[in-house]
């Protein structure tokens, strides 16, 4: 009923090389995280108490849950949106429009064919939940709910993915107004309950938000009524607008399929039969002639020094109406500094480590839509045709490589400029680290001074990695699909790796001592996939160095930034983690650029060192 594309998938997901390795890494993953978990909780030197082993399993429960649920989020959004707009970039779409399938064959098999991968996911997890079921602590209708929440999640950010690939010709476009698209929806739904507070207390508006707001749903889940519910339990609710969801957003793809594609193909104009229009020309009129035929329509260009960086900031490179990406991207900017607003202005005094509440979400934001218009300003060049053009013109390595650097420099810098002003901000207001409160707005500024250039230059830092990443990765792997992942990957799981050893050292009452060996699980883990990433086709000991450096220097600066005193406002001196950072994450972006710089077909794999055989 869903057409050849999906049995096609259906067929072929399991053949594939990194079926089984991800399931298994992915069970790995969980394990490390159970131990670390329970050393955290109860420790090996004890044995525990039932009430001790109950904690455990819904402390367990609800970080597992709360994780898949913001990976499932943001990777079937990107799946959906990658596989069609790599379609589109190969121009063998519109091939698909030329068959005899049906328009609903081709949105939905492209959809579900796509999420199958995250399906063999959940359904991995879904029985590591149900033996949590031993432990105590939750109930079956628990795990039944989750899973629900989940998958239903999965597939409605998967269709809105999927809705803007559709719409939008270029890859980056679909990317990126993808993830923009997803963060302002959980934005609506926050808003949902505030509004509704301020119209009626008749309606109970934080059940009707968690029917929208996937994180409340869950929240619903793992936190129910001593007495349950009265009514429809959220979880069901939510997984009830989602397929409405669905349903809608599905409609409209298949509706709007054959009006949004083809876009900006060409119309040629045919001659009429036997028009010779180089007739009866002499040979300067003819010579004339055939340079105007194949020349662009407009007044001459004159183009730049540096022919890419040129066809990157002057031409349509990336689709038509890039500041649509721009405007998304404002909107969830005015939004997260409204929250973060609040949390610095809050009644009962500003909240320990304020500045990450809105700092942190638009770094990782911003990280995300720079890689992707890294990556994707070369994938687009390959599944396009010219990539190998290019290459076989005069132009050099550094023109290439500090060309297309450049250009997303130029094309995102209004990504990167928010975070460092909001810095800025920070440090004027004293939040960066305690203040004395006897100080001035001068002397706030001065002693946040130190605080302030660590943290800029991490932030820039970060930037100048994931633009070189994308580049590396792309120019590497020839799939394009994959290089967008795993690029976009290593973003997301540098900072959502981050993020859960803060929490599981914030849970601990900061205690890292007792959490040492976990860690260097952890540490193993990504540091092995960030080898993968780097080098895993052809291994480099540099790169292998790089990514030994950069798992290290990431948790040192977490460390460091919160053993001290957790939960309060201060932090260590940043000087030292900033020049940690700087020297890891510095000698890795070496690490890729060299070899672009000094052997550029040896890099690309293209042909072959000197002294190898």
């Amino acid at each position: 009923m869903l057409g050849p594309i999906f049995m096609r998938e259906l067929a072929t997901v399991p053949r594939r090389k990194g079926h089984f390795p991800t399931r298994a890494a992915l069970l790995g993953l969980l394990a490390i995280l159970g131990v670390t978990l329970w050393q955290a909780t109860v420790g090996f030197t004890k044995t525990a108490t039932l009430g001790e082993t109950a904690r455990f399993g819904l402390l367990y429960f609800q970080i597992v849950v709360y994780v898949e649920l913001l990976l499932l989020l943001f990777f079937a959004a990107l799946s959906a949106a990658s596989t069609v707009s790599q379609e589109k970039d190969r121009r063998t779409f519109i091939l698909l429009l030329l068959t005899d399938m049906k328009d609903y064959e081709i949105v939905l098999g492209k959809l579900l064919g796509s999420l199958l991968p995250l399906t063999a996911m959940l359904l991995t997890t879904v029985p590591v939940l149900a033996m949590l079921l031993l432990l105590g602590g939750i109930d079956p209708t628990q795990v039944i709910q989750a899973a629900v929440v989940l998958a239903t999640a999965a597939y409605a950010a998967g269709s809105l993915g999927g809705l803007v690939a559709l719409w939008r010709e270029r890859t980056y476009q679909a990317l990126a107004l993808s993830v923009l698209a997803l963060v302002l929806y959980i934005c609506f739904a926050l808003a949902i309950g505030q509004v509704g507070a301020l119209l009626t207390d008749a309606v109970n508006w934080t059940v009707v938000q968690a029917w929208f707001d996937p994180f409340l749903a869950m929240q619903s889940v793992l936190e129910p009524p001593a007495n349950g519910w009265k009514v429809l339990p959220p979880a069901y609710g939510f997984a009830i607008v989602m397929g409405g969801f669905f349903v809608v957003l599905n409609t409209i793809g298949i509706w709007k399929l054959r009006k949004w594609n083809p876009s900006g193909e060409p119309i040629m104009q045919r001659e009429g039969p036997g028009v010779d229009p180089e007739a009866n020309l002499n040979a300067d009129e003819l010579k004339q002639f055939r340079a105007k035929a194949h020349a662009a329509p407009g007044t001459v260009r004159a183009v730049g020094k540096n022919p890419i960086l040129w066809r990157e900031t002057k031409t349509l490179a990336y689709g038509r109406r890039p500041l649509l990406v721009k405007l998304a991207f404002g909107i969830v900017l005015a939004l997260i500094l409204y929250f973060a607003y609040g949390e610095l202005t809050a009644p009962g005094g500003r909240t320990a480590y304020a500045a990450a509440y809105g700092l942190v979400p638009v770094v990782v934001l911003s990280m995300l839509l720079v890689a992707a218009q890294a990556v994707t300003s070369i994938t687009s060049e390959r599944d396009g045709g010219a990539l190998d053009i290019l290459l076989v013109t005069d132009i050099s390595p550094y023109e290439f490589v500090f060309g297309k650097l450049l250009g997303v420099i130029q094309n995102c810098w209004q990504f990167i400029v928010p975070p460092l002003l909001m810095t800025v901000g920070y440090a004027a207001v004293g939040a960066l680290t305690k203040t004395p409160p006897t100080l001035g707005a001068v002397e706030q500024f001065l002693f946040n001074l130190a605080p302030l250039v660590a943290t800029a230059g991490a932030i820039l830092l970060l930037f100048a990695f994931a633009i070189v990443l994308g580049l590396h990765v792309a120019l590497r792997l020839t799939n394009s699909r994959l290089a967008i992942v795993n690029t976009l990957g290593t973003v997301f799981f540098l900072c959502v790796g981050t993020l859960i050893c803060i929490y599981t050292i914030v849970i601990n009452g900061g205690s890292f001592a007792n959490q040492w060996l976990s860690f260097i699980a952890f540490l193993v883990l990504g540091i092995g996939g960030l080898v993968w990433v780097l080098s895993a086709d052809r291994p480099s000991t540099a790169l292998t160095i790089g990514s030994v450096a950069c798992p290290l220097a990431m948790f040192y600066c977490v460390t460091n930034v919160l053993i001290a005193k957790p939960g309060t406002d201060e932090s260590a001196d940043p000087l030292v983690p900033f020049l940690t950072l700087a020297g890891a994450f510095g000698f890795t972006i070496a690490a890729m650029l060299v070899p672009l710089l000094s052997e550029f077909d040896v890099a690309l794999g293209r042909t072959t060192a000197a002294n190898e055989e």
